[in-house]
């Protein structure tokens, strides 16, 4: 289906499909875990699958410094990184946020991986945008041919690998018998979910797709989705449409905001810990967990419900802050 596109090897695939039967007999639910936490890539996490077409197209665009963006703790930005050093570019990162002394989690490995850190010094999208363009022009300068990468390689360039996603999860579901009712994810810059929607409506699965926003308001990530799954789509060349009622999402578990734990995803880090023996992280797919519980908790997942949560990486974030607690129940 993809065949058309070009694309380079960066992750580890298929990720791996487990059963999670201890945590899914306490919430009455078959609870499956798709393993994109192991997609190898520098400590691994779901950016690989993206980064596969999106450092495919800068090559095939001339393309010798990548450049991206997002905050101190980006997993994103960690595996751009990594993509850049496995390839041989120069790759430069745009935070948002004041400059940082101390090196710790995703931020010790950007610059064990060779990228350059540049930092805004407020929270500001205007000013990230405006550094970024600023960068890419001083670059151009120096004879660099740039190639830019969005906030979390979340465009249609990028968001085409979760089709290749959920693939494997056909294939890997008919090898254990189970196809899926859900499937429970992190949703961040809408790159991923577009991506599984857009496999969904390709391969004419009945599933649902839901979203636990990390930091956006359901309004706004709801949009953003599903105008970058009509893009993902066009750009896969598949003719099925995708409808606003496709799109699930909850921000009820964001907390005080992005990149800030919440009791509850505190407490489902150590439920998934104690229980199963993965390790989430404890902003994006710990606010999933959270999120996960709570939806079946509450009924919105029913109870004998066939449920997939991917597992979109993010551990290094764990080794970040030593303030970081968990709680488990």
């Amino acid at each position: 289906m993809l065949e058309h596109l070009p694309r380079v090897k960066l992750a580890h695939t298929p990720t791996a499909l487990e059963e999670l039967p201890r945590l899914g007999e306490l919430l009455g639910i078959d609870l499956y875990i798709k393993r994109d936490d192991s997609t190898g890539l520098a400590m691994g996490g779901n950016k690989a699958r993206k980064l596969e077409y999106l450092l495919a197209d800068a090559l095939v665009k001339g393309a010798d410094t990548l450049l991206t963006t997002g905050g101190p703790q980006s997993n994103h930005c960690r595996m751009t990184a990594a993509a850049a050093a496995k390839y041989g570019l120069e790759c430069h990162l745009v935070f948002s946020g004041r400059p940082i002394d101390v090196r710790q989690g995703n931020l010790y490995l950007d610059e064990l991986l060779g990228a350059k850190l540049h930092f805004v010094g407020v929270d500001d999208p205007v000013l990230v945008a405006a550094k970024m363009e600023e960068l890419s022009s001083a670059l151009h300068a120096q004879g660099r041919k740039t190639y830019t990468i969005p906030l979390g390689g979340s465009n249609p360039i990028g968001a085409v690998g979760y089709i290749r996603g959920i693939a494997e999860i056909i294939t890997q579901g008919q090898e254990e018998g189970v196809t899926f009712d859900y499937i429970v994810h992190a949703s961040g810059s809408a790159g991923t979910q577009a991506g599984l929607i857009a496999g969904i409506k390709a391969y004419g699965l009945v599933c649902r797709v839901i979203g636990i926003s990390v930091s956006r308001a359901k309004e706004r990530l709801a949009r953003e989705i599903y105008e970058l799954c009509v893009g993902t789509l066009a750009r896969a060349a598949v003719a099925e449409q995708v409808t606003p009622e496709d799109i699930v999402v909850y921000d009820e578990y964001v907390g005080a905001g992005y990149g800030l734990s919440t009791p509850a995803s505190s407490a489902a880090l150590g439920t998934f810990a104690v229980l199963e023996g993965v390790i989430l992280d404890p902003v994006y797919t710990a606010k999933a967990g959270a999120g996960l519980l709570d939806l079946v908790k509450q009924g919105f997942i029913p109870k004998g419900a066939k449920v997939l949560f991917w597992h979109t990486g993010g551990t290094p974030a764990l080794f970040a802050d030593p303030a970081i607690h968990w709680t488990s129940k």
